[in-house]
């Protein structure tokens, strides 16, 4: 039988908006977690879609730095290059000059991935550190509260490219990922099981070049070979888009508050 996925979306015109209505989720998703389980848990993304965010969490002007219990978070990370925290490629790095160094957040609620060593150690050590943080036993899989994705021109995900070893990976935690196509090709990842656990999965899109991928990723045939974003499928069977009108361009049209939805089968 086939599994229904229940997708919305919301599109936004301003980037400035996108940009606050994504923190205000950020915030949203680690009140309720620390209100039900006193510890809120998130995985974050790199490239250049979430800066914004980060920016604007840490900003003490903004309303959404001081609505976070800092004490009672811990950051984690979808994927990373392996490359050194200094390396201007490095998701940590980015992370930490814009939100990390700017908030109350204490050093060891950051566990990174540390790219600087050979990855598959990288690796290891990421999973060994996640495992033993949420206190996992035999194939237990974290379940992060919040968890942000990106999406790549090319239909990727976390470091999910399209036709490499990792899409096939369903028992790790964590696995190093060979990407021959990119400049940084070798990533550290979660696998797309430990994605579909999390509790609240959100992908923060923009820009033009990514309409066509997500169009074919949400409506066109189901291929995770070719577009890996297709293998998010949350166990509790929602996933959330957040989009500027560029990205949503090949999506049926929203309604006038913005938000749309779709039910797929896979």
């Amino acid at each position: 039988m086939a599994k229904k996925i229940h997708v919305e979306y919301r599109v936004f015109r301003e980037q400035d908006v996108l940009t606050g209505e994504t923190a205000e989720h950020f915030v949203r998703g680690i009140q309720s977690a620390v209100a039900a389980r006193g510890i809120a848990r998130i995985a974050i993304s790199g490239g250049g879609s979430p800066q914004p965010v980060f920016a604007l969490l840490a900003d003490p002007k903004a309303p959404y730095r001081d609505a976070i219990p800092w004490n009672r978070l811990w950051i984690f990370w979808v994927d990373d290059r392996c490359v050194p925290p200094e390396n201007q490629d490095s998701n940590f790095g980015a992370a930490r000059e814009l939100l990390l160094d700017k908030v109350p957040l204490a050093p060891d609620h950051a566990i990174r991935i540390e790219g600087e060593l050979d990855p598959e150690e990288a690796a290891a050590r990421y999973e060994s550190a996640i495992r033993g943080h949420f206190r996992l036993e035999g194939a237990e899989v974290p379940i992060f509260d919040v968890l942000q994705l990106g999406m790549g021109d090319d239909g990727h995900c976390a470091s999910l490219f399209p036709h490499t070893a990792a899409l096939h990976e369903t028992g790790r935690v964590a696995v190093a990922n060979h990407v021959p196509q990119q400049k940084q090709s070798w990533r550290v990842t979660l696998t797309w099981p430990v994605i579909n656990a999390a509790r609240d999965v959100f992908f923060l899109i923009d820009g033009a070049a990514k309409a066509d991928p997500l169009g074919r990723v949400l409506q066109g045939p189901y291929d995770p070979e070719t577009l890996p974003s297709q293998l998010i499928q949350p166990q509790n069977g929602g996933l959330l888009f957040l989009l500027d009108t560029a990205a949503a361009a090949r999506l049926p049209p929203p309604n006038a508050d913005g938000t749309g939805t779709l039910e797929i089968a896979r």
